[in-house]
């Protein structure tokens, strides 16, 4: 028996030191001193081992401007501008300064990656003199002397464009956007950075609780969390615990409800023996609903902040309701009528008792449910 636990606990330390070896070797690394931190599942070619990073996760630096570039299989290289690795999220955009040109052909369908968020654009190609009236965004990199290119999300915008002979529609693309427009947006430039995404490998859990994914060896293709922080008490002392504690305050609290309970029969019947003038009955009213509904207050778009706690609104960094400043991996909710966004649990006591943005004071609709 004394030999199979030797043999045992020789094999978890070679186990052990073989995963702190290769966690050693796949350290942070970056392109320069401004640009985004890169660990698994990135890595960069040159600089980090390969086992250190995650199949089509390959980076590599620019020598001239030393950017952070990720090349796309069927899209072409592109700037990282930013990457979350708790929520699972990066940002690119145009090395050249023309994203929109890219994002007419962009493919991801053999990347690792998607769009956090779609929505579709129209493209039109119009004269230069025919759009002054109309206020639009025009996209400079794609448009000349002699003629004008604008991207709309807009319906009503998109039908008058297509009405003018001055004008040609020649793309429609769902463009993944930093944040989706739910008011009536008249054009874009679709100069702001793409917000992707990935799903595998999943390491968002571990990253949240302080840990570090990586791979378990350099030849195995298991990943691994180390590092990871157990936060609070275990779910089984908290159980004893609020078993332990709950049950002598629950007594108090029965045994309080039935005094004042005792008390109240008594002196409403030595009210009505005095006074019984006084006994009449009052039919209560039925409490009229001034907030919104639960299924309203769910269909309402949520989005949990990364690292770079980009919002819609620049100067938008405070829940006004609670008053506190927004917080990496804070979950917000957006009310799509005036867009201002809230903490998620503030914004839903607030609309289920005043059915108002707290801000502009504007009434959301009520949710109805399709027929």
């Amino acid at each position: 028996m004394d030999t199979e636990n030797v043999i045992f606990s020789v094999l978890f330390l070679l186990f052990s030191l073989q995963i702190v070896a290769s966690q050693k070797q796949c350290l942070n690394s970056a392109c320069g001193r401004n640009e985004p931190v890169i660990r698994f599942p990135f890595r960069i070619e040159n600089r980090q081992f390969k086992s250190c990073g995650y199949s089509g996760f390959n980076l590599s630096c620019d020598i001239n401007t030393n950017h952070t570039l990720l090349n796309l299989p069927y899209s072409g290289m592109f700037t990282v501008q930013a990457i979350d690795y708790a929520s699972q999220e990066l940002w690119i955009n145009d090395p050249n300064y023309c994203l929109p040109e890219r994002i007419l052909s962009l493919n991801l369908s053999s990347s690792p990656f998607v769009g956090l968020f779609y929505q579709n654009f129209t493209f039109f190609n119009c004269s230069s003199d025919n759009y002054t009236n109309f206020q639009l965004n025009p996209i400079a990199c794609l448009s000349s002397l002699t003629h004008t290119v604008f991207a709309t999300s807009s319906l009503s915008i998109g039908n008058h464009l297509s009405g003018l002979s001055s004008c040609q529609q020649f793309a429609t693309k769902g463009v993944p956007v930093e944040w989706p427009f739910y008011g009536q947006m008249l054009s874009s430039d679709l100069s702001g950075d793409l917000r992707l995404t990935w799903a595998v490998p999943r390491c968002a859990k571990c990253e949240e609780h302080g840990g570090r994914c990586g791979p378990r060896s350099n030849t195995s293709g298991v990943i691994v969390c180390s590092n990871a922080k157990l936060r609070g008490i275990p779910k089984s002392a908290r159980y004893v615990i609020t078993i332990g504690a709950g049950i002598p305050v629950v007594l108090c609290v029965l045994g309080l409800v039935c005094f004042l309970c005792s008390r109240a029969r008594y002196y409403t019947r030595r009210r009505n023996h005095l006074f019984p003038e006084l006994n009449f009955a009052v039919n209560p009213q039925p409490a009229i609903p001034t907030g919104l509904d639960g299924q309203t207050l769910e269909s309402y778009p949520k989005i949990v902040l990364g690292e770079s706690r980009r919002l819609p609104k620049p100067d938008d960094v405070t829940c006004s309701i609670c008053l506190s400043e927004y917080k990496p991996r804070d979950t917000l909710k957006t009310i799509p009528e005036c867009q201002h966004c809230f903490h998620a649990d503030c914004i839903d006591e607030w609309l289920k008792l005043n059915a108002s943005c707290p801000i502009c004071r504007k009434s959301p609709d009520r949710f109805v449910p399709p027929v």
